[in-house]
């Protein structure tokens, strides 16, 4: 029996419900949110951080900084209490109240954007605010940016395969990540 000592160490990649007994047939769903945050971007939220850490950019007094309209902002503000970090979490007027409260009672900072950019929406306004924060203080850390987002993504969802390992990820929020896609 696993023991673990860290909420952010809970990681159970082989939990399936077979809904067989219901459909009289086999159908295997996988169960990715029975995990401290209950959130389904668990796993993603802890290789940014873990990344992160690795490369040497998270260090004490960094203030973990992301756009998120809810499951990935909770995983978050799980890992870095877990960690002893600070997160801000960005959200807009469209997270829900309790997600914004779960996070808040997990130690994170929640800024809500209440109008939209122009062009790219309330991402867009998101995103914007995330490259100001971390343009004032170095502290800031962009806990992953859209474009190592997707490269991430790869293993965890069956999607593009990882950067390599020279690869460095844009930390301190650049201009290079991708524009969001204009509404």
């Amino acid at each position: 029996m696993p023991i673990i000592s860290a909420p952010h160490e809970y990681n159970e990649d082989d939990l399936f419900v077979d809904l067989s007994g219901i459909l009289g047939t086999s159908l295997y769903l996988k169960c990715e949110g029975f995990n401290f945050s209950g959130s389904v971007k668990q796993k993603a939220a802890r290789a940014m951080v873990d990344a992160a850490e690795r490369s040497g950019a998270l260090r004490p007094g960094s203030v973990l900084v992301e756009s998120s309209s809810g499951n990935l902002g909770v995983a978050l503000a799980v890992i870095a209490a877990s960690k002893g970090y600070r997160f801000r979490c960005i959200t807009d007027s469209r997270c829900n109240l309790a997600t914004r409260r779960l996070m808040e009672a997990l130690g994170a900072e929640v800024q809500v954007v209440t109008e939209p950019d122009p062009e790219g929406g309330f991402l867009g306004a998101r995103l914007a605010q995330v490259r100001r924060l971390c343009a004032s203080d170095s502290r800031y850390l962009w806990a992953q940016p859209v474009r190592q987002r997707r490269q991430l993504a790869g293993p965890l969802t069956g999607g593009p395969p990882p950067p390599s390992p020279a690869a460095s990820p844009d930390w301190n929020c650049s201009s290079s990540a991708p524009a969001p896609p204009a509404r």
